[in-house]
């Protein structure tokens, strides 16, 4: 089920208001039941993978909390590569393999890791196996962060889904204020842009620089709208029930140079790599030249994990490329951060080198990758293709990403910010439905990242 579609309009209160009407002693299993909707509006059938895996790794924690030496360690890797191996069937075997093609379950990257991080944790045990069935299968499908994030830990999330929760006009503010602010960007923000970037990216080779140039900032807005506007509905949706999901971003077109841009996007992703790949590789315990091996390849998977095609993966290199050299500049005691003037220039060459990367992330092809950046350069175009390009177009997209940079830099999501603050909270509200009902894009486009 689409967060921009008629159905969640009802699903939403209708699943929210039952959670509150119900005795505590059946509210994981309304949840679960809900979750099980939510995610059969796309390929019922896939349920049934998820159904296995969560089968699979339920079994797991508890073995694998009861065993000891090497049977601790052999149950963990069988789990893991259950888990991985659904993953390659499904995601990668067509790459490798052009005979092999199966629709993608939505979200599997997602809630495999969610899976993996479970077991991970029951082994090193800092958690202790979950022994209800029903709240371990409603950790891993908890719907508002089922498809796409944030990727959760278990000693976050499973303590929660057994409290009891009161209803709360604190938490409902909250998170009815945090889903209209990513309503704001998904639907006025990303998908009006989505129209632009999609004829430009077909169209490259007919265009000047200027629009492919364009194109090219319009899409860094786009994916960020998208995915952003996904995880404020996602946590917005579950603080009305009392839950707290963690943050999966942090103004990251704000930040001075490439380190702290992963520090602010997609965090949960980026914290499950440090914490269950770049760590146990050794961290920063390590040499210098180790240490960076380890930075790119966590890059390198964390491009595989985005999806399947070179374009992922030479997008996870070029990160990874410019992490080590930050890192390298650093280690050599040279200055990475500045004054004011130097990080406002911090920020606009990280900006520019993590659009030009996009430009991997957002091509259908390398081919059309090598196209888009091959005509950053070229000045003259085809008339006929450039007609469809309106600069009322171009002015409406820029004057969305102005608003939303003063909106990010002058507001917070933060629930503490909104203690006592009635009025002010109040007319945010009315500005966000207002713009969404005007602006918006009712067109029920996808989530970018629903393809992992």
């Amino acid at each position: 089920m689409l967060f921009n579609s008629l159905s969640f309009l009802v699903f939403f209160p209708v699943v929210t208001l039952l959670y509150f009407i119900l005795p505590h002693r059946w509210r994981w299993l309304q949840l679960l039941v809900a979750s099980c909707i939510f995610y059969m509006y796309f390929i019922p059938a896939y349920l049934l993978i998820l159904v296995f895996t969560i089968g699979v790794d339920y079994v797991a924690g508890i073995v694998i909390e009861r065993s000891a030496g090497r049977r601790r360690q052999l149950f963990l890797l069988m789990s893991i590569a259950a888990n991985l191996g659904v993953l390659f069937v499904f995601k990668y075997a067509g790459w490798i393999s052009s005979s092999w093609s199966l629709i993608l379950p939505i979200g599997l990257s997602f809630h495999t890791f969610q899976a993996m991080s479970y077991t991970i944790e029951v082994y090193r045990g800092r958690q202790a196996a979950e022994r209800h069935f029903g709240i371990y299968a409603l950790y891993v499908m908890f719907y508002p962060q089922l498809v796409a994030g944030p990727i959760e830990r278990p000693y976050q999330l499973l303590p929660q889904l057994r409290e009891r929760h009161y209803f709360s006009w604190e938490n409902l503010g909250a998170g009815l204020r945090l889903m209209l602010l990513g309503f704001f960007k998904k639907l006025v923000i990303a998908d009006r842009l989505s129209a632009y970037v999609n004829y430009v990216y077909d169209h490259a080779q007919y265009l000047p620089y200027s629009y492919v140039i364009v194109a090219v900032v319009f899409f860094s807005f786009q994916v960020y709208c998208d995915f952003s506007g996904y995880s404020d509905i996602a946590i917005g949706a579950a603080r009305t029930m009392g839950f707290d999901l963690m943050d999966n971003f942090s103004r990251p077109y704000f930040a001075w140079n490439i380190r702290e841009f992963w520090s602010r996007w997609h965090i949960s992703l980026t914290s499950w790599f440090r914490d269950y790949v770049y760590i146990p590789l050794g961290g920063n315990r390590v040499g210098r030249y180790r240490k960076y091996f380890n930075v790119l390849v966590v890059f390198l998977l964390s491009g595989i994990w985005h999806g399947a095609g070179w374009n992922f993966l030479i997008w996870g290199a070029l990160h990874g490329v410019m992490m080590v050299v930050w890192m390298w500049r650093r280690d050599r005691n040279r200055k990475t951060e500045g004054g004011k003037m130097t990080r406002v220039l911090g920020v606009v060459v990280t900006f520019c080198l993590v659009s030009v990367a996009w430009v991997f992330f957002r091509s259908a092809t390398l081919d059309q990758s090598l196209t888009v950046l091959r005509h950053l350069f070229v000045a003259k175009g085809n008339s006929f293709y450039v007609q469809w390009i309106t600069r009322t177009s171009i002015a409406v997209g820029f004057i969305f990403i102005a608003l939303l940079l003063i909106l990010e830099r002058y507001t917070s999501s933060k629930l503490e910010e909104l203690k006592g603050r009635f009025w002010p909270d109040i007319a945010f509200g009315v500005f966000m439905l207002t713009s969404i009902l005007m602006w918006g894009v009712f067109s029920g486009q996808s989530f970018i990242y629903f393809q992992f």
